[in-house]
């Protein structure tokens, strides 16, 4: 009975080789399918999160927005109220944002909003207790018996503070000259009769208490593009800010030292 040969040493060394290679080729498609695996479940997790996320900033926003138009017909009487003075309200942060990006000192703008706040107040307690309607009708009575009741008090406002706002725009830019101060008492006068048909009006109190508010908000950044215009912006501190001025310094002082001891070349 014939017996079969053992295999000689290099079919030995050739069977583990093939060995090895399929034992690594399995190790590397199990390990491809574990990446694959935990792949899939750290994107779920990632999309479920970002998901999450997503909704969190959505609520935060609802809740601002729907704050904003909540506030707005709660206090003032009208979810367009709260439109108006949040939208104002956002964009007077954002200015003051980018004033102090530009390095607009920061005690001048919260000067600004203290301003504005005061005559924001002001204007509301007016407005609300009614007392520029009473006033402006009381005045109307005296200054204008002949002119009908319903019109006296606003025909008295509006004449009243054209010619205040004109007598003011005039003086403010008299130094101009006369063409400036012309064109300043022509606005003066529009914006004093717009301030009169407004304040002779008969206002409820919600809405007296919303024009205090929108007052301040419309003075405020006023107040702030004034101060900047007064003041100016200094360009030369905001470019320094971006200049690696020591780097460069050093670098020149270390040119300089290299050519005191680097003698140059003569000239042919």
């Amino acid at each position: 009975m014939d017996q079969q040969a053992p295999p000689g040493l290099r079919e030995q060394l050739m069977a583990t080789i093939e060995a090895a290679k399929r034992l690594l080729r399995a190790h590397i498609e199990l390990a491809k399918a574990e990446v694959a695996e935990i792949a899939g479940a750290v994107g779920r997790i990632v999309g479920l999160a970002l998901g999450a996320l997503g909704l969190l900033l959505l609520t935060a926003l609802l809740l601002f927005v729907g704050g904003l138009l909540f506030l707005g017909e709660w206090l003032f009487g009208s979810i367009g109220w709260g439109v108006l003075l949040g939208t104002l309200l956002l964009l007077d942060v954002a200015l003051d944002l980018g004033l102090l990006a530009i390095d607009v000192p920061a005690r001048r703008l919260r000067r600004d909003v203290l301003v504005a706040l005061v005559i924001g107040v002001v204007v509301g307690l007016v407005l609300g207790f009614d007392l520029a309607h009473r006033g402006w009708s009381s005045l109307g009575d005296q200054a204008l018996p002949g002119v009908d009741a319903a019109w006296r008090a606003t025909l008295a406002a509006v004449a009243g503070l054209a010619v205040v706002g004109a007598i003011l725009g005039f003086i403010w830019q008299v130094r101009s000259g006369v063409g400036a101060a012309i064109g300043a008492a022509l606005g003066g006068a529009v914006i004093g009769a717009v301030l009169g048909l407004v304040s002779a009006a008969a206002i409820s109190p919600q809405v007296g208490a919303a024009l205090g508010v929108l007052a301040g908000l419309i003075i405020w950044p006023i107040l702030s593009g004034l101060g900047v215009a007064r003041s100016g912006i200094d360009g030369e501190a905001l470019k320094s800010k971006f200049m690696p001025d020591q780097s460069i310094e050093q670098a020149k002082e270390t040119m300089e030292w290299v050519r005191a001891r680097v003698p140059l070349a003569p000239k042919s």
